[in-house]
């Protein structure tokens, strides 16, 4: 019985609505033709009661249709517009009530479902970067490849086939040192090669650990400046009486002290001053290596940590990707490195933290 006259629904609501506004006409009309007054007066009154009538139910039509009718169309232009910011705040017990806790569920699940579209949409866009940058990458690989082997090949050809009809053993002996060395040349320059790529393209992962830098500087310093056989300079040092620990790769590290002290021994001046100098400023180690000798152009010094970059004016020859490995070593840990042009010659630097 409750069910029954319940308002639960726009239809039962309007049903009542126009039951009690005929219920009330009739009464109305009743109660003014029963009134001790003249038939014009109670005319007018009735007709007075009509128009109050009129008016109470056309206030609980918009309270039951209009304003929820209008708070939906609001609610739905929004969602037509992808905007799921504002929720349809109509609470009601009837139709319109469960249209607007269906439209609110609906928004929910479009904004998630356009949430998830455009997180898939920003993964699939990386992916494809990420896809293009591999294929340039190779096929840059590969065009350096081509480009730096036409050199040895075309050496290993010329003495290869010079061995075929040359009779003196000693030239042959010559020969195969230089096809050796040729071979070696290629096989260095590919393996460092492979290695820069995967530098840059973020296959490299670098291993973590702590240990004295101090240490390994003295290691790498003393191999290649103290002990080698072709020392024709002077070498001046200044080195840290403690110990200065810093956490990195270690073996990365050495790379980038071999690439830099190899690259100062060919460009300084044959008895010239090699000055390697590493010290510790608050906090922050400060390695320097300076050459005497002739200075970089300045409008190649952005461009030394390129790949395949050689000065025109040097005396000698290389791969040209010492410094790029240098370069992106320490840019993948975003340690500050450069070279600057002296007095009278070249300083190349960077600087790490010390660790506890």
């Amino acid at each position: 019985m409750k069910e029954v006259f319940s308002l639960r629904t726009v239809r039962k609501k309007i049903l009542m609505l126009s039951k009690l506004a005929g219920l009330a006409l009739i009464f109305s009309y009743v109660l003014s033709t029963g009134l001790p007054i003249s038939g014009d007066v109670s005319f007018l009154l009735w007709l007075g009661f009509v128009l109050l009538l009129v008016l109470g139910i056309d206030f609980f039509m918009s309270r039951f249709i209009t304003k929820p009718m209008s708070k939906l169309n609001a609610s739905a232009k929004r969602m037509a517009g992808l905007d799921f910011s504002a929720p349809c705040d109509l609470v009601s017990t009837d139709e319109f009530g469960e249209l607007s806790a269906s439209l609110n569920t609906l928004a929910e699940n479009l904004q998630q479902a356009l949430a998830r579209l455009e997180d898939a949409n920003t993964q699939l866009e990386k992916d494809v970067e990420k896809e293009r940058l591999l294929l340039s990458e190779r096929k840059e690989l590969v065009d350096n490849l081509s480009h730096e082997m036409k050199t040895p090949l075309g050496i290993i050809r010329a003495y290869a086939e010079g061995l075929q009809d040359e009779a003196d053993e000693a030239k042959k002996q010559k020969y195969t040192k230089v096809i050796v060395s040729e071979v070696e040349r290629m096989n260095d320059l590919i393996v460092t090669l492979l290695d820069l790529s995967a530098l840059e393209s973020g296959a490299a992962n670098l291993k973590i650990s702590r240990f004295d830098f101090v240490e390994l500087v003295e290691t790498v310093a003393g191999r290649l400046l103290i002990d080698a056989p072709d020392t024709d300079f002077e070498l001046q040092y200044e080195l840290p009486e403690q110990k200065a620990f810093v956490r990195t790769d270690r073996r990365r590290m050495e790379q980038v002290l071999d690439n830099l002290i190899v690259n100062t021994k060919k460009n300084v001046y044959p008895g010239g001053v090699l000055r390697l100098k590493l010290t510790v400023d608050d906090g922050v180690l400060h390695f320097s290596i300076f050459n005497q000798g002739r200075p970089i152009p300045e409008s190649d010094l952005s461009k030394i940590w390129t790949k395949f970059y050689r000065d025109s004016g040097a005396e000698y020859g290389g791969s040209g990707l010492g410094l790029s490995i240098v370069a992106q070593i320490l840019s993948i840990q975003d340690l500050p490195y450069g070279a600057e042009n002296q007095t009278d010659g070249v300083q190349f630097y960077f600087s790490i933290p010390v660790t506890e």
